[in-house]
């Protein structure tokens, strides 16, 4: 048994594929709280996450990162500082083809710092593939002035390598 677990989250806007991104990371089958969209499908997407969803992943030397996926509607909003409760770092993902995303981006940095100010924190972003001249200034500029470095990296959440990155990636700077 390993004597250190993790916990990290999983945040962002509807569509921004967080549950995707942790069922491509489980080793085992994810909890999750997917419900149908109330206002129907919005392009492919029929169904949102309504408290959160939850899986582990083991990293190679054994150690457990417990992955908990936030619902990205507002209206569930009072269960992020019940999730953030004791993480090691948040993963905000967002999708580039989203035409707002770098004012999402300010929103879910500014949605985290206010439940917890100094946690690390690491940006996805997805669906590049779809946005030609897709500009990665405009996310820099949205976290700059953070109160500690923010990466920022681009990746298909559905490629485990790349998701597992985020991971890697939140655990050398919260370290």
């Amino acid at each position: 048994m390993h004597a250190t677990t993790y916990n990290v989250v999983l945040a962002g806007p509807v569509g921004a594929v967080k549950t995707t991104a942790l069922r491509t990371l489980a080793d085992s089958v994810p909890v999750s709280t997917e419900m149908p969209l109330s206002g129907g499908p919005m392009g492919e997407k029929t169904t949102t996450t309504v408290a959160l969803d939850y899986a582990t992943v083991m990293l190679d030397d054994g150690t457990p990162v417990h992955l908990y996926g936030l619902p990205g509607q507002e209206h569930f909003s009072h269960m992020r500082e019940i999730v953030m409760l004791g993480a090691l770092g948040v993963i905000v993902l967002l999708a580039a083809n989203q035409a707002d995303v770098a004012s999402q981006c300010r929103h879910w940095l500014a949605v985290i710092r206010a439940i917890d100010a100094t946690v690390p924190l690491v940006i996805g972003i997805t669906h590049t593939d779809l946005v030609p001249g897709f500009r990665m200034d405009l996310i820099r500029d949205a976290v700059a002035g953070q109160p500690s470095p923010v990466p920022v990296l681009t990746l298909d959440v559905r490629d485990r390598e790349q998701a597992a990155q985020l991971i890697r990636t939140l655990l050398v700077f919260a370290a």
